[in-house]
């Protein structure tokens, strides 16, 4: 048994047109990994709402309840959401958030704008009017950046072996990928990757066909959008998605420990499962 509470609109109380914008443009984007957090020194001992030890006697309805009682300031709340929709490139959803917030947060309006025409462009799989766009914004970011510039080229065959022109696909990678490889492992594994599509008649049954997908796309485009923020000097990820990626590396770690806690297993939702009474008292055992 689960319920489900919507964070950004129930939670941080959002108005319904700009808090569903803002929902649908955070659900758009995929979450990594993170690589680096202060919160190495998390432990079971160190919190009253999870342990493996038979004292715990917190369930999922007081986790919750405390959760949903405590007071997080309306403002800040409003803030970390205007950040994500600006530095993501969502000028619309920000620009309405804004009217029902009275929040307003400085931002270049022309790169705003370019940056939405660029990740546009890259969702729709036009790749070549992407790589102009940047061009004309920063001329000098593509070439100061190798992996960046990989993965534009590597995306322009991708799009290529979506469209089933293998013999097209074959002859760009050719001319455009095989010096990218050249010294470099990470890339390399990418371009082997990428090139094993064509091996196979239909590229979207492969092992590889994830590559394929809409995600690859908006993968692609976060990664063109944090470069350009970057080049800018600006901050070139939103609060929103660091905050997100501290709950993924803490209930990972708190997993690894074999800890029972309320878990949020969907976040798309902020659904939070109930504690397995089983499962706790085998872990105290």
């Amino acid at each position: 048994m689960s319920a489900a509470l919507n964070p950004m609109v129930a939670a941080f109380g959002l108005g319904a047109g700009a808090g569903s914008a803002a929902f649908a443009a955070f659900r758009q984007n995929q979450l990594s990994n993170p690589t680096n957090t202060n919160l190495s020194s998390i432990s079971s001992s160190t919190s009253p709402y999870m342990s493996t030890t038979s004292e715990y006697n917190t369930d999922r309805a007081e986790w919750m309840s405390r959760i949903e009682n405590a007071h997080i300031d309306r403002n800040l709340m409003n803030r970390l959401v205007m950040n994500y929709l600006v530095t993501e490139g969502f000028k619309e959803a920000a620009d309405k958030f804004g009217v029902e917030t009275g929040i307003t947060y400085p931002y270049d309006s022309e790169s705003l704008t370019e940056r939405i025409k660029i990740r546009e462009s890259i969702e729709q799989g036009d790749i070549a009017r992407a790589i102009n766009l940047i061009n004309n914004l920063h001329p000098e970011l593509i070439d100061s950046n190798r992996y960046l510039a990989f993965h534009l080229q590597q995306q322009q065959l991708i799009e290529l072996v979506r469209d089933k022109k293998l013999e097209d696909a074959l002859i760009f990678a050719q001319n455009h990928l095989s010096e990218y490889g050249e010294n470099n492992e990470k890339i390399q594994e990418e371009m082997e990757r990428t090139m094993a599509l064509l091996a196979f008649e239909n590229p979207n049954d492969s092992p590889f066909s994830d590559l394929l997908q809409s995600v690859q796309r908006q993968r692609l485009a976060s990664e063109v959008n944090s470069a350009i923020l970057e080049f800018e000097n600006l901050e070139s990820n939103a609060k929103l998605n660091t905050l997100i990626k501290m709950l993924l590396w803490s209930q990972d770690l708190l997993d690894k420990k074999s800890v029972v806690y309320p878990k949020m297993s969907d976040l798309g939702n902020a659904r939070v499962d109930d504690v397995n009474i089983n499962q706790l008292i085998n872990s105290n055992q």
